[in-house]
């Protein structure tokens, strides 16, 4: 199995990279993520994904920027009905960290507004890839861990500021609670923030 290819980028377009690696052009197809991540660049060093398509002989392989979203790529085609194409559309649409959030938060609109993600399958990913992403799945801990932590803040924020708390006086207490509590849940930041403000 290929890990990884660097080389020199000899083509370049927003869908498609061939890595000159010793000679040997490796065409990859990639994310419009990965192509931001080249652009400008002479050299580079991608994370492939090798794709066997069903019933056929066509080999593919998808190259990405880093291990991370190669990783949710991975995790994404373990949906049922969700095929490459769909995957790397949503990573051309979406950051991983975007992507995750709206997983977290069941937050269908996000997923949907991805060209050829229709209302039944961003509700099956949400089923699907929530608890996976939960378990850290498709991601780097620290990854998981900051997209959490974000809805959980906003939440507590927006409830918080419902209740007449000015915002910034709200994220210096919710910021403070974090740094003691990382793992804190919706509720305990409302709880210790109401302490503090």
């Amino acid at each position: 199995m290929i890990d990884y290819i660097s080389g020199h980028i000899a083509e370049l377009t927003p869908t498609r990279v061939v890595i000159d690696n010793h000679g040997i052009g490796y065409a990859m197809e990639i994310s419009l993520q990965t192509y931001a991540e080249l652009e400008g660049k002479e050299d580079a060093k991608l994370y492939v994904h090798h794709h066997l398509q069903n019933n056929s002989d066509v080999e593919l392989y998808y190259g990405f920027a880093n291990r991370d979203e190669r990783s949710l790529f991975q995790t994404i085609i373990g949906v049922s009905g969700v095929g490459v194409n769909s995957a790397r559309m949503i990573l051309s649409s979406l950051s991983a960290d975007e992507f995750r959030s709206a997983i977290l938060s069941e937050n269908v609109n996000v997923i949907k507004s991805v060209k050829g993600i229709g209302l039944k399958t961003a509700q099956r990913m949400i089923l699907e890839l929530k608890d996976k992403i939960v378990k850290g799945e498709g991601t780097s801990p620290e990854v998981l861990f900051t997209a959490e932590k974000n809805a959980a803040m906003e939440e507590a924020s927006s409830a918080l500021q419902m209740l007449g708390f000015s915002k910034p006086n709200i994220n210096k207490a919710l910021q403070a609670i974090v740094k003691t509590n990382p793992n804190a849940k919706v509720e305990d930041l409302i709880k210790a923030a109401l302490k503090m403000l």
